[in-house]
């Protein structure tokens, strides 16, 4: 889609003037402010992140790098993830794989999708030393059965994996599924928001990205709290 398409400019603008506690986490003002004093990204401060279910299609490839899009089309998303203990401490050199489905619902590597042995919108990055990472992808898709959702692995060591998914507004998804191309036009109706998905109950609102107009797509923006002493059942 051309930058200055009159479609995406109307959306981002709407989402400029939404405010943010419709499009993401609901922060106090406390939050908030012991965010900022902290270094924080985003202000859901140091809440441990849930061990959920892993999800389809999981690859281990430890494919390093910060654009996985592979020229995959939809809207530009700018993740950037920051991992930190429960103390608010960023954990540098934490290993976070990220693994999503395209605009059409389709993720890579499944023969049954026709995709075997492509590599599209999955990457691994390696903290810094502010316990962050960021990503250049496009913003998820949906398929039947789930909401929409970004999986996530991070790595502490070999028995400390915790196992995620970030969320996104259903406010922001609809508007995006209902306007915007290759989003848009599905035959398909979806039938899951994050408020019947099971997973995203689950994994309350410390999953959920903050998120923002940024040039011509989206950032969003998620602190994931990880225990250092804990052993995972995923690993």
């Amino acid at each position: 889609m051309a930058p200055h398409d009159p479609t995406r400019r109307a959306l981002l603008a709407a989402l400029a003037a939404t405010s943010a506690a419709m499009l993401g986490a609901r922060p106090t003002v406390a939050q908030g402010n012991a965010a900022a004093s902290a270094g924080l990204i985003s202000p859901n401060v140091c809440l441990l992140g849930v061990d959920v279910t892993e999800g389809p299609f999981y690859l281990d490839r430890r494919m390093v790098r910060a654009d996985v899009t592979e020229g995959r089309p939809g809207l530009p998303l700018e993740m950037a993830v920051q991992i930190v203990d429960a103390s608010c401490r960023p954990i540098p050199q934490a290993r976070v794989d990220i693994w999503h489905c395209d605009a059409l619902g389709v993720y890579s590597n499944v023969a049954g999708q026709d995709t075997a042995g492509e590599t599209f919108l999955r990457g691994t990055q390696m903290a810094d030393e502010h316990g962050i990472v960021t990503f250049r992808t496009i913003y998820p898709g949906w398929y039947r059965g789930r909401t929409t959702h970004i999986h996530h692995k991070v790595y502490l060591d070999d028995t400390n994996v915790l196992t995620g998914q970030i969320f996104f507004p259903d406010t922001l998804s609809r508007r995006m599924y209902d306007q915007m191309q290759p989003y848009a036009g599905r035959r398909a109706e979806r039938d899951t928001f994050n408020g019947n998905d099971g997973i995203a109950r689950r994994a309350g609102p410390g999953a959920f990205a903050g998120m923002e107009a940024a040039g011509d797509g989206y950032r969003g923006s998620l602190v994931i709290g990880v225990d250092p002493q804990a052993t995972s059942r995923s690993a």
